[in-house]
């Protein structure tokens, strides 16, 4: 199928602003492999060092320089569900290696937060700086240099982007992404979002909304809703840096053991040592980047990837703007109903015809890049094919070629919308973005008075005293990732979901984030520049008519002399220490602006 014209034309401008950071990106890691297995190049003290705590056959392969040693960068813990799972990986990966007679080792582990635990509280102002910590983490794990090839384990909201980042970097050698899965499926997620609305409205008590949360929550694995964490496994996928199918198999289960062993495998043999050397930094080019944003508006995946792919594409030489992501969007049909966007969730997604079905519906209808580089060899049409256990051993076959439930997974030509799930917005506010894949059409256009907050909780008090009665535009300035590391803002979505149940008109206008998650309110979000960088949102005032226009993909205060005002300059002391808020402030003094990905280590986001 001939490629769309859009698709086309947004890659080709995003090839021409990146060659010059791609070719000195290509360059560096052309460099970087050119000596071979660094290992080679060490003092025997320092292999000594590396494989002392080696069984006697792994150490005598590596000094002999005969075997591939693949380093494992884990986030493994077990405080998350999501992340439980891998504490089983490194043994299976370590006699994977042995298999085929390389050898493995972790090389190191990085935090992994989680924003769910974390959500309303101090601790999410450290949370989009974990993905800078993440990849300086992985990258110092990496450092020793005695490696051929890496497998990363990782899942949710910033530590894959964090992963992906210190894989670019680190672009000479291959690079394969090992999922957990999702948990089994809990209470419907419609029926956990009623109960915390009702919580929020004082219906029910908290002994009802901790029994609905648990009951959701319940088990080893991913969050099985369509936030950022599964957003992240789609992107694995259609950048061809997971096993074609391995995104949304349930952990525990002989299939996802099955493709953790050959992950393992693979990533040997696609190292400089075995027969189809594939360094990351020829899989991460435009055109995976392109896939991926195809495909976070063809599932209505997690606004926070529009942060998060910029930073990760930058760390690759590959120059994106919001503006790429907003052409793509246009030309996308959003395929998928999964909630947020939906009551079903990627248990429901995966069994009726999952990401390879869709890759195949994208790929006939000429939105995707087929001719990528994959972890699984050269093509992304082999994403179309699903993974199965039979006899023991593992195989790909055909996978569905027609959709299962189509209330919740639609062909292209017949898509729940004909665009994507997200929005950029301009105006004289600035440039935000907008998730629409959840929002009802009739909300997409929001003109009313200003209601302005400097935090969240100061919304809560206002709607706990029954301060919102009319139409209203919520403006929570300074919240940006130079005034408090960027939070989500999630926690406000039940009750401003009560007003909109109300029958009220309202919109939350923030330069802060909101989860993958949040749905039904239209939220103008990574609102640039920030307030606390002179951005005009720091001169509105309560009663100034805002309009918010998804539709038009507009962002405007209508006031006449609202922007003449001076800025407001707040006291931001409380943010700058608990909760180990002191240790981020160099982070918070250098990060670049959210359009540009708000990272504190890529020195082409840092403004």
């Amino acid at each position: 199928m001939t490629l769309n014209a859009t698709v086309a034309s947004v890659t080709d401008r995003i090839v021409a602003r990146s060659a010059p950071l791609r070719t000195a990106y290509l360059d560096r890691c052309a460099r970087a492999r050119e000596t071979g297995p660094k290992r080679a190049h060490l003092s025997c003290g320092n292999q000594a060092h590396a494989y002392a705590a080696m069984p006697e056959g792994d150490k005598a392969a590596l000094a002999g320089a005969t075997a591939g040693n693949l380093g494992i960068i884990t986030a493994y813990n077990d405080m998350l569900s999501a992340h439980q799972p891998f504490e089983t990986y490194p043994a299976l990966i370590r006699a994977a290696a042995r298999a085929v007679g390389g050898t493995a080792q972790v090389a190191g582990g990085v935090p992994a937060m989680c924003d769910g635990v974390t959500q309303g509280q101090p601790g999410m102002e450290l949370s989009l700086f974990s993905r800078d910590v993440i990849a300086l983490s992985a990258g110092v794990a990496l450092s020793h240099d005695v490696f051929d090839s890496t497998v990363y384990l990782g899942v949710c909201d910033k530590i894959v982007p964090g992963l992906v980042i210190a894989a670019a970097t680190f672009g000479h050698l291959p690079a394969v992404f090992l999922p957990a899965g999702p948990m089994p499926s809990g209470i419907p997620n419609d029926q956990k979002a009623k109960v915390r609305q009702q919580f929020a409205s004082g219906e029910v008590g908290r002994e009802a909304l901790m029994a609905a949360e648990m009951a959701s929550y319940h088990g080893p694995g991913t969050c099985t809703f369509y936030g950022t964490a599964n957003t992240n496994q789609m992107l694995m996928e259609f950048m061809g840096l997971h096993l074609p199918g391995a995104s949304f198999v349930n952990p525990g289960t002989p299939l996802r053991d099955a493709l953790t062993v050959e992950g393992a495998k693979r990533a040997l043999a696609i190292s400089a040592l075995g027969n189809d050397y594939t360094p990351v930094a020829e899989v991460l080019d435009e055109r995976a980047f392109v896939n991926g944003i195809v495909g976070l508006n063809a599932t209505g995946g997690s606004t926070n990837l529009l942060i998060h792919l910029v930073a990760m594409a930058r760390a690759a030489g590959v120059v994106l703007d919001w503006e790429d992501f907003a052409e793509i969007s246009d030309v996308t049909p959003l395929m998928a109903r999964v909630y947020p966007n939906g009551l079903a969730d990627v248990n429901h997604f995966h069994a009726a015809g999952g990401l390879g079905y869709m890759i195949g519906e994208l790929l006939e209808a000429g939105l995707l890049h087929d001719d990528t580089r994959t972890i699984a060899g050269p093509g992304l049409a082999r994403y179309t094919r699903e993974p199965k256990v039979i006899d023991g051993a593992l195989t790909w076959e055909e996978g569905a070629r027609e959709t299962l439930n189509d209330k919740i997974l639609r062909p292209a030509r017949a898509a729940f919308q004909p665009t994507g799930g997200t929005r950029r917005l301009s105006g004289n506010l600035g440039t935000g973005v907008m998730k629409v894949s959840a929002v009802a059409p009739e909300r997409q256009v929001i003109e009313a008075p200003a209601r302005v907050f400097h935090d969240q909780e100061e919304v809560k008090a206002a709607f706990r005293a029954g301060e919102f009665v009319t139409d209203t535009v919520v403006v929570v300035r300074f919240q940006g990732p130079k005034a408090n590391g960027m939070p989500e803002l999630h926690s406000l979505t039940p009750v401003l979901a009560v007003l909109q149940d109300r029958g009220l008109k309202v919109a939350l206008v923030t330069d802060g984030r909101m989860s993958g998650a949040s749905g039904k309110v239209p939220s103008a979000i990574h609102v640039s520049p920030e307030a606390l960088d002179g951005g005009p949102l720091a001169r509105i005032a309560d009663g100034d008519i805002l309009r918010v226009d998804a539709v038009a993909g507009t962002l405007d205060v209508l006031s006449p002399g609202a922007l003449d005002r001076p800025l407001v300059r707040p006291d931001l002391a409380a943010n700058a220490a608990g909760t180990g808020r002191e240790l981020f402030s160099n982070f918070r003094r250098v990060v670049g602006a959210a359009e540009a990905g708000a990272s504190s280590l890529i020195p082409e986001t840092a403004q």
